[in-house]
Formats: C-alpha cells, sequence, structure tokens
C-alpha cells in the first residue's frame, strides 16, 4: 500500500469513527481522540482507576492523579516540578497547570536555571475551563476553581474561588 492509498484509508476511516461519534454522543473530536481510548491512554500514563485522559492533553514530567478523575481535552499537565491531582476531580478542558517557569532563565540570557515548585491538587476539586494554576500552590480537597482563574497561591478545602488573581468569594 503506497502513501496515497493509506490517506485514503485513513479518510474514510475518520469519515465513519466521526460519524459514530456524533451519533452516539452528539459530538465531535480531534482524529487523535477518535483513535485512542482515553482510559487506556489514563491507565498507560499510570493514572488511578477510572481516571481518563484526551489524547491531546500535554503531559509533562511527574504527573500523578488518583481514581475516576477526568482531564478534558486541550489541557497541559506540567509536572517538571511535581505534581499531584487527587481523585474524583474534574480538570476541564484548556486548564493549564504549571510546576516550572522559564523567567529567571529568559531574563537572565540563559544563566539562571528554571525554576520549578510541586503543584498538589487534593481530591474532589473542580477546576474549571481556561482557569491556570501556578506553580507551588496547593489546592486543597472539595475546592471549586472558576472558568478563567489565575490561581497563584494556596485554596483551603472547599473554598470557592475565582478571578484573576484568583480569590475566596462570598
Amino acid at each position: 500500500m503506497d502513501a496515497f492509498d493509506l490517506k485514503g484509508e485513513l479518510a474514510r476511516l475518520y469519515s465513519r469513527l466521526r460519524a459514530r461519534m456524533k451519533a452516539d454522543h452528539g459530538r465531535h473530536v480531534s482524529f487523535g481522540d477518535l483513535m485512542t481510548d482515553r482510559w487506556e491512554r489514563a491507565g498507560f500514563l499510570g493514572f488511578g482507576e477510572g481516571s481518563s485522559c484526551y489524547d491531546n492533553v500535554l503531559v509533562l514530567g511527574d504527573v500523578s492523579v488518583g481514581s475516576n478523575t477526568w482531564i478534558g481535552p486541550n489541557v497541559i499537565l506540567d509536572g517538571a516540578g511535581g505534581l499531584s491531582i487527587g481523585d474524583f476531580c474534574s480538570i476541564s478542558s484548556g486548564v493549564h497547570i504549571y510546576t516550572h517557569h522559564t523567567v529567571a532563565w529568559s531574563t537572565s540570557m540563559g544563566e539562571a536555571d528554571y525554576e520549578h515548585a510541586p503543584v498538589t491538587i487534593g481530591s474532589g476539586v473542580y477546576i474549571g475551563p481556561q482557569a491556570v494554576i501556578q506553580m507551588g500552590v496547593t489546592i486543597g480537597d472539595g475546592a471549586v476553581i472558576g472558568a478563567m482563574s489565575f490561581v497563584n497561591r494556596d485554596v483551603a478545602a472547599g473554598a470557592r474561588i475565582w478571578g484573576v488573581p484568583a480569590r475566596e468569594q462570598g
């Protein structure tokens, strides 16, 4: 089979898979997500039983995820400084969780090192779409982080926070 034939076969397979996804679940996902199993991928990454992770999630370094946690599409899990996520969490689409940055390295023209600090997310945590979690943050069990929030300090268990920067709301 030459490359042209393979391309045609893949196009036909893509058509069938996306039609099935639309019929069965009323959604359209990327080619990679049509071709992979979110639960198998999570298992391959060593995440806990029942957890799922879309194919288009970027996973870097040391990332630990508990059981029954959902990692949505287009998420960045930066574990360069160590990242731990508990059980029964929802990490919504587009969330970025960082455990390192290159500010000092860039501004020193490469003379300074990258900076690292671990992030710990407890169990039963909901992180809304497009939220950004900065390195060194700990989020307690049962916390809720609102959509598009920037979290640059620790969050107490059960807290409800949102905003830029994120603050607890009444």
